[in-house]
């Protein structure tokens, strides 16, 4: 938790000193949170020798709570840079009726386990916007993602894990239309897939500016991707129900 504060102030810090520098600029801090479930959640380590397994089906996940964390500095009301903090933890526990072969390890069946799902996203984006008037903006731009990932299955006597660290590229997007001055309908997010892989992180969701230094937003987040190798076999989805506030610096 104190590195996840220390990573928010940062943040903050980054766009004061951003707002310093380009006077011209708008500072922006988005905040997120609510609640999110999982979809399906399917995995099988090593992908060619491991136990297909749900840590949704299989295991029952929980709902859990999230927050993510987006500073943002637009220069000349058409470059936007951004930076993201969107931690994602959820667990799983129960038991199946076959030996479950995971990372090296067997978990007997029908023995109690406990299955931790972990996918932190760290994010650099600039975005270019294409199209901006009054009811209408759109742009496109370029996301630089790092994945904190892991994923564990635990039991009375027996654990294993799989993590990886790595950087994916993702086309970002946003979208904005207002048919009232201070109402809009924003769709906005980062998107990829590959031979190797996918990968889609997307919000829909009612805005509302309040004031000139405050807006609100509610709405429904997507998550969902994942990889087929030799190494790791994992596909999950996640639904988010949000509430935000844009804060203008």
């Amino acid at each position: 938790m104190k590195n996840k504060l220390m990573l928010s102030v940062t943040f903050v810090v980054l766009i004061l000193s951003f707002n310093v520098l380009y006077l011209k600029g708008q500072a922006l801090l988005d905040l997120e949170t609510g609640a999110v479930g999982t979809g399906y959640n399917d995995v099988r380590i090593p992908g060619n020798q491991g136990t297909l397994f749900s840590l949704k089906d299989d295991l029952i996940s929980k709902t859990e709570f999230f927050y993510r964390i987006r500073a943002s500095y637009t220069i000349k009301s058409r470059h936007t840079l951004s930076l993201l903090y969107a931690p994602l933890t959820t667990v799983s526990t129960g038991n199946v009726s076959n030996d479950i072969i995971f990372e090296g390890v067997t978990f007997p069946a029908n023995t109690d386990l406990t299955g931790t799902y972990k996918f932190n996203s760290y994010r650099l984006t600039y975005r270019y916007e294409i199209v901006l008037k009054p009811r209408f903006e759109f742009g496109l731009g370029f996301t630089a993602k790092i994945r904190d990932a892991k994923i564990a299955l635990a039991s009375a006597g027996l654990e294993s894990e799989k993590t990886n660290v790595g950087f994916v590229p993702i086309i970002n997007f946003k979208m904005l239309w207002k048919p009232y001055e201070k109402f809009g309908i924003l769709l906005e997010g980062d998107a990829l897939a590959a031979p190797q892989g996918r990968a889609e992180d997307v919000l829909v969701a009612a805005t509302y500016r309040v004031s000139d230094r405050l807006g609100l937003k509610a709405g429904y987040r997507i998550l969902e991707g994942g990889a087929d190798n030799d190494e790791v076999y994992s596909f999950a989805l996640f639904n988010y129900a949000s509430i935000g506030l844009f804060i203008y610096l």
